[in-house]
């Protein structure tokens, strides 16, 4: 069984890095970078109804993770300038409302969505990178399993809401744009990461507590069999004693 915790504890980290992979390729997506990440985003729409709109009007236009691009051959291209927490608002986003569907003025629904899913992606990511860290300690004890269990919970619980947040966010608008004669399609790849992500922390989680308990029956019925064998050697030597005892007894009293 203590070989079952290293094995476990293994698959768990292969895990944890696979998603942590698929965090950076989203959370890189729209910073110029290049291949891969100029492939992903999370909603693309025609917004050729929109007027006097500022620099970062594009037409169509990708909404990634950090800036809202174009497209060229089937990439994200001509990218506008880089944010933190980027948000999804397009009258905020364009400066404008003129030909902006109605859906998305007068509302800040769809802009507190994505802030918050912009940031539990980096919470989610940072507590992933500490349970890979720490999961090297999980190959050698069961503390360190249970431990490395406790990040990938969190990790797990942040990418669950943030998951939940894009899906909310990226469907309505999709079907938003849709209603009002504009085309827009969800960014399978950005999809594809963000759950994939979450499915293997999952994983990685159950691996982990699986990794922590193997081995605790074993060490409990060692400890119960020293004990018990400790208990017995010492009622053997008791009655040794009183074995001893009495013969001496009886050698005294026939000497009188």
């Amino acid at each position: 069984m203590p070989i079952a915790r290293p094995i476990l504890s293994l698959a768990a980290l292969l895990l944890l890095a696979g998603g942590i992979v698929m965090e950076f390729l989203i959370v890189l997506s729209g910073s110029h970078v290049g291949s891969p990440t100029n492939q992903v985003y999370f909603l693309q729409a025609a917004t050729g109804g929109i007027k006097n709109g500022n620099s970062q009007y594009q037409n169509p236009a990708r909404w990634t993770y950090l800036s809202i691009c174009g497209v060229g051959n089937g990439l994200n291209q001509n990218c506008g300038p880089t944010h933190a927490a980027q948000s999804f608002d397009p009258p905020l986003n364009f400066g404008t409302t003129t030909g902006v569907p109605a859906s998305f003025i007068g509302t800040t629904k769809f802009y507190y969505l994505s802030r918050f899913a912009w940031a539990f992606y980096i919470v989610a990511l940072f507590f992933a990178v500490m349970a890979f860290f720490l999961g090297f300690l999980a190959l050698c004890t069961r503390l360190g399993a249970y431990l490395t269990g406790l990040m990938s919970i969190l990790a797990l619980f942040f990418q669950t809401l943030t998951a939940a947040l894009m899906t909310a966010w990226t469907v309505i608008a999709r079907n938003a744009f849709q209603a009002n004669g504009q085309t827009a399609f969800l960014g399978l790849k950005a999809y594809g990461f963000t759950w994939g992500a979450m499915g293997c922390f999952l994983l990685a989680t159950i691996l982990f507590c699986v990794g922590g308990s193997v081995g605790k029956k074993d060490n409990y019925q060692q400890k119960s069999s020293y004990f018990g064998r400790k208990k017995s050697t010492r009622s053997t030597r008791s009655r040794g004693s009183f074995i001893d005892s009495e013969s001496q007894r009886r050698v005294k009293d026939e000497y009188e």
